[in-house]
């Protein structure tokens, strides 16, 4: 695995994220509420800009919620902007789709800056 350093932390504040590239590939960094994650620019539906997307939260209705549908996970989700498919910014995971996954980059911060590990 090849690290690249992708910029200095305070260019990735607490709820945001910027696309960066990294030899020849696109890969999405986020800061939720400190922890960083990196997820390739890429959607696995149709091969969209996902790390373009918006950033928000998911609706949900279980038990939890008291089967009322509430507005949870507030910046930890990623939606495509193609077609609106949501995924897990942790995980990499499709909410809608166990089927759809992406990879996840490791992420580390070493002395003020983010770096990717890619390979």
């Amino acid at each position: 695995m090849a690290e690249h350093i992708v910029g200095p932390v305070a260019d990735f504040p607490p709820g945001t994220h910027r696309v960066v590239q990294v030899g020849r590939i696109e890969i999405g960094i986020f800061n939720v509420d400190g922890a960083f994650h990196a997820l390739p620019n890429i959607c696995p539906h149709q091969f969209g800009p996902l790390c373009e997307g918006t950033v928000n939260g998911t609706t949900a209705c279980s038990a939890v919620t008291g089967w009322q549908f509430a507005w949870v996970r507030q910046g930890e989700v990623v939606t495509c902007p193609w077609h609106g498919i949501e995924f897990d910014i942790a995980t990499g995971q499709a909410l809608a789709s166990p089927r759809l996954k992406v990879r996840k980059y490791t992420v580390a911060v070493e002395e003020g800056y983010v770096k990717v590990s890619v390979g």
